[in-house]
């Protein structure tokens, strides 16, 4: 195992009915901005009951942030809490809120011009406004992680950031809050767990056999769990499970002192920026094919994915392998995720311009051992049309 620090001082408060518990979690004199995206947050009443629990504080509204959060829209969101002096933010939404509740937080009174905070992938941060979450679509983990990504619309540039800064103070799970999602967002948030737990596990053999049983378990339960919340949408196990699930993925437990890679999310993070897909269609395009080219640098962890999650134990290792590469990208297909690039209409021309903001963002050198050059890139790209 390798050396690690783990950290993570965000308070999780889950179960129906905890919004309630805002008003012991928010200081009673706290100037509120409330961050959400679009109005489902008003119709399915979510709104509603946080404004109760927030009582008499101080409350504003910022809404509109969108499922890859832009950096022009945040921007305004910034100038109405100087405006406002407002002192405490608290996201409504999933992680694309959480993560523009962030980037919101760090750059209230950034020194400078706000988008250093993204080019130097948070490096600059020194300091951010408390903040909290009431979280409606488990995906991204942003409710228990100090990361985010935001997009700035006018060079189509999608950058992480990361600070031990922009932690939440508290994150509410209410499983009950996911009920009115859409079918396409839960097998969204379903693929975007999943390959959170991938890009942390599918790497090298650490001699960390509790993170691998960990992240072997996500990804099981995910398999099993998946398909049942498509079919039983108010099933409060379901969606209970998926949603802790979704949390443990990237709140930095699986991911202490093993190899992380992550060049499958910065692959697709350019698809996004470019063609407006959702982010987890982008992983379940990028990830299968990002399998094939690199499976001999994975091979040993491709053979141990391939045994423990897929069951996959007859032939020879090359048959195992390629076992478990159809299998995770048949999963992707049984939730309504394709898998290719043609899928969505988009072919090989699209190829160069991605490999050209690969390389305009410094994106040339990914993965856990620094090899998926520009060319590795792009033979993943034509191999996902």
């Amino acid at each position: 195992m390798q050396n690690f620090e783990f950290y993570n001082p965000t308070r999780i408060v889950f179960g129906e009915g905890r919004v309630a518990e805002l008003n012991r979690l928010v200081l009673a004199d706290a100037r509120v901005l409330i961050l959400f995206g679009g109005d489902s947050a008003r119709r399915n009443g979510t709104l509603a009951e946080v404004e109760a629990a927030l009582g008499d504080r101080y409350v504003q509204h910022f809404g509109g942030i969108e499922p890859n959060p832009s950096y022009e829209t945040l921007m305004r969101a910034v100038e109405q809490v100087r405006a406002e002096k407002l002192d405490f933010l608290l996201a409504v939404g999933g992680g694309s809120v959480i993560d523009g509740t962030k980037f919101v937080a760090a750059a209230v009174n950034y020194s400078g011009d706000p988008w250093d905070i993204l080019e130097t992938h948070g490096q600059t941060i020194t300091q951010a406004l408390p903040f909290g979450a009431v979280l409606t679509l488990p995906a991204t983990g942003s409710e228990m992680n100090n990361g985010g990504v935001v997009t700035r619309k006018a060079t189509k540039a999608k950058l992480p950031f990361r600070s031990a800064l922009v932690f939440p103070r508290f994150s509410i799970l209410d499983p009950t809050k996911t009920y009115t999602l859409p079918p396409r967002q839960i097998a969204n948030g379903v693929v975007d767990a999943f390959v959170h737990i991938v890009e942390q596990y599918l790497t090298y053999p650490a001699n960390a056999p509790v993170q691998d049983r960990f992240a072997e378990g996500l990804l099981l339960t995910l398999i099993e769990l998946g398909p049942v919340a498509l079919q039983d949408p108010k099933n409060y196990d379901v969606r209970a499970n998926l949603m802790w699930v979704a949390t443990l993925a990237l709140n930095g437990l699986i991911g202490a002192g093993v190899p992380q890679d992550w060049a499958t999310h910065m692959i697709g993070h350019e698809i996004t920026a470019q063609h407006g897909l959702d982010h987890a269609q982008t992983l379940a395009i990028v990830l299968p094919a990002m399998l094939q080219e690199r499976r001999g640098a994975k091979r040993d962890k491709l053979l141990q994915y391939a045994a423990r999650v897929w069951g996959a134990t007859q032939g020879d290792e090359e048959q195992r392998i390629d076992a478990a590469i159809v299998r995770t990208r048949d999963f992707f297909e049984s939730l309504g995720v394709k898998t290719r690039l043609s899928d969505y209409q988009l072919n090989n021309a699209v190829i160069e311009p991605i490999v050209q903001q690969l390389e305009a963002h410094g994106m040339t050198r990914l993965g856990e051992h620094r090899d998926v050059d520009l060319q590795t890139s792009r033979r993943v790209l034509e191999a996902s049309l």
